[in-house]
C-alpha cells in the first residue's frame, strides 16, 4: 500500500492561483486507507475549495488510480465536466497523478505526498514512476516524476548530457526532462519552469533517503 499526507492547504492553493474551475480525483484504494484521497477527504476538499471561491466542476472516485485503463474509463465518463475545469486536482499517490496526467489534456496538480510503498503497490506494476520521495512537484513538471525517470534524480532541468531526446545514462530511455519540456509546452505552460525547485529534502520520506545511483 502507497502510503501518502495531503499536501497542506496552503500549498494546493498556490498551484491552483489564478484557476476558477477544478475537477477533483479520489482514489478509493490506498489513499482512502491512508485518508487522504477517498471519498470524504474529496467532499471536505470541495468544500474548502468552494469556500475559496473555486469552482468544483466535478469529482471522480476510482477504485484504483494507478491503474490506467479504469481510470481512463472512469474519466472518460466525467469528460464534459473535464473539459470545463482549468485543471485535475488528484488527491491519490505520485503514481496515480502521473496516470492521470496522461490521460487529459490539462493541468493536473497533486493534492498529496507519497511517504512509502509501504511494502507493496497497488494496480500500477511500474514502480519506478514514484520513488515516494515525501515532497511530491509533479506540479511543477507536467505529471511527469523527474524523481523517478532521470537517473541522476534532477529537478531543476536536464542535465546537458542528453541527446536527441535520449538519456545520458541510459540512451535507450526518453530523457524525462524532455518528455517534461515537451509536455509543459503542449500545455502552454513552460512558465513552471520559472521558479526554481529547492533540493529534495529526503527526510520527509518513509524510504530512508534517495535511491543508490542506478
Amino acid at each position: 500500500m502507497l502510503i501518502s499526507q495531503q499536501k497542506p492547504m496552503e500549498e494546493i492553493l498556490r498551484y491552483l492561483d489564478g484557476e476558477k474551475a477544478i475537477f477533483l480525483v479520489g482514489c478509493k484504494g490506498c489513499a482512502e486507507a491512508c485518508e487522504t484521497g477517498g471519498e470524504q477527504q474529496v467532499m471536505e476538499m470541495k468544500q474548502k475549495l468552494e469556500d475559496e471561491g473555486k469552482a468544483v466542476t466535478g469529482f471522480s472516485l476510482i477504485d484504483t488510480v494507478c491503474s490506467e485503463p479504469l481510470t481512463k474509463m472512469k474519466l472518460a465518463s466525467h469528460r464534459q465536466s473535464i473539459d470545463a475545469a482549468d485543471s485535475l486536482l488528484v488527491l491519490c499517490c505520485g503514481i496515480g497523478v502521473q496516470v492521470a496526467a496522461m490521460l487529459v489534456d490539462k493541468v493536473v496538480h497533486p493534492g498529496c505526498n507519497t511517504l512509502s510503498s509501504g511494502g507493496a503497490h497497488a494496480e500500477w506494476e511500474g514502480a519506478e514512476y514514484c520513488l515516494e520521495c515525501g515532497d511530491c512537484i509533479l506540479d511543477y513538471t507536467g505529471g511527469i516524476c523527474p524523481i523517478a525517470g532521470c537517473p541522476k534524480n534532477l529537478s531543476n532541468g536536464p542535465c546537458g548530457g542528453s541527446e536527441g531526446g535520449k538519456c545520458e545514462v541510459h540512451p535507450d530511455l526518453p530523457c524525462a526532462w524532455h518528455l517534461i519540456i515537451e509536455r509543459l509546452s503542449k500545455l502552454g505552460r513552460l512558465d513552471k519552469l520559472e521558479a526554481p525547485v529547492p533540493p529534495k529534502n529526503w527526510s520527509v520520506s518513509l524510504t530512508g533517503g534517495p535511491p543508490n545511483p542506478r
